[in-house]
């Protein structure tokens, strides 16, 4: 005879679950499965020029929230002016640059990147028309895989064109330097004319210092020279006098005599 299952036992009012929440555990499932990497972002430049027979450098780097993998690779693609498919010429894996040995770049390809740096820049040598086109640099950095592309395009010359950016660089480089000059020249102006106006403000403030001391030592000279004068005139006037005193007694002598 089965004995039925004995009943578990009743829990006590407000004793906790041993169980986890069913929320919580989807969150925490959720957190470590199924949360999505971040899309990493990759740069290269618009466009760039190059001349028949020489070299170009098509540059390529990239921002991820990871450290720097591993597992890093670099792909770069080649679509052709007017084509429209895109073929592989270039994969960097497992700190290993492989070229394209078979295609139109065949050993005309230089690997001068540097993962450390998130760099997957190449060079591409002896130019020529026929590698007018797009190019596209793609890099995966595990677990940040996903992401956009960038892509940049090739235009080959038989002699590179000034471009429209440089000349304006040119001409708004030189507008400011001549600016700079003319403002360096008046301020050097400024300064020597300032100079200038202090020496002759000093200037003008001895000659007023100068004729101010010259009336008081005149005034001083003429107050010692007063003394000498007047002691000049007395002894003239006393000589004068006893001259006088001696003639008039002469003449009473001489009628005595007569």
């Amino acid at each position: 005879m089965l004995r039925a299952p004995a009943p578990a036992p009743a829990m006590a009012p407000g004793a906790p679950s041993s169980s986890p929440s069913p929320i919580l555990a989807v969150l925490l499932f959720s957190s470590l499965v199924l949360s999505p990497a971040q899309a990493i972002v990759v740069y290269t430049d618009r466009e760039v020029h190059g001349a028949v027979g020489s070299r170009v450098t098509l540059h390529c780097s990239f921002w991820s929230s990871e450290w720097v993998s591993d597992d890093i690779s670099f792909t770069w693609r080649y679509q052709p002016e007017g084509g429209r498919d895109a073929i592989s010429i270039f994969h960097y894996a497992k700190g290993q640059p492989y070229i394209d040995e078979v295609g139109t770049f065949k050993e005309r390809i230089q690997w001068v990147g540097d993962p450390r740096w998130k760099d997957g820049s190449i060079v591409i040598h002896n130019l020529d028309y026929s590698d007018n086109g797009t190019f596209t640099c793609d890099v995966k950095n595990p677990p940040d895989i996903v992401g956009k592309t960038s892509q940049v395009t090739l235009y080959v010359f038989e002699k590179v064109p000034t471009r429209y950016g440089v000349v304006l660089g040119a001409v708004i480089g030189g507008v400011l330097g001549v600016v700079l000059l003319l403002l360096l020249v008046f301020y050097v102006v400024r300064y020597c004319w300032l100079r200038r106006q202090a020496a002759l403000q000093r200037r003008l403030s001895a000659m007023e210092k100068g004729k101010l001391h010259k009336p008081a030592k005149d005034s001083s000279k003429r107050g010692r020279q007063t003394p000498v004068l007047y002691a000049m005139l007395d002894h003239s006037r006393s000589t004068k006098a006893a001259s006088e005193k001696k003639a008039k007694g002469l003449g009473e002598s001489r009628k005595d005599k007569k």
